[in-house]
């Protein structure tokens, strides 16, 4: 979903000749009400969320904070082979429990392949104590 949409739609399809001024409006934050659904949630999911920036990623480290999400995949979208348009991306994967991490320029499908590997081993370390604590089924012997 776009950042903003046209805050008046036009009804009509509009001619090509005239002039045309465009206003734009926010659109609602989707990660902040999927942060805020995901509180209520047993056991809380981890939540990623993601950040097109251009030029500099210091708004992306601001977004992880003020989101409220476990994990922020920021990238610069105008550097070279990176952002949209292209197969491959160099983003930082921002941890609100640790530091940034910088990774190289991946395939888009490589850089999906390693956040999926950064969430399978959040959620063991999340889910371990739960899963060793279960009751183990047992198999009595019948005499």
């Amino acid at each position: 979903m776009a950042d903003f949409r046209p805050g008046h739609p036009s009804p009509s399809k509009l001619s090509r000749g005239s002039s045309l001024s465009l206003d734009l409006e926010p659109t609602p934050d989707l990660l902040a009400g999927a942060v805020r659904a995901a509180l209520r949630l047993v056991p809380r999911p981890i939540i990623v969320g993601f950040a097109a920036e251009t030029g500099s990623l210091s708004r992306a480290i601001e977004k992880l904070t003020r989101k409220g999400v476990d994990l922020l995949v920021a990238n610069d979208v105008a550097e070279a082979g990176s952002g949209f348009g292209t197969d491959t991306n160099r983003v930082t994967l921002l941890a609100a429990d640790g530091p940034a991490e910088g990774w190289p320029l991946l395939t888009k499908r490589e850089v999906a392949d390693r956040l999926l590997d950064r969430l399978a081993a959040r959620l063991d370390a999340r889910d371990a104590a739960a899963q060793t604590g279960r009751s183990e089924v047992r198999q009595e012997s019948r005499t």
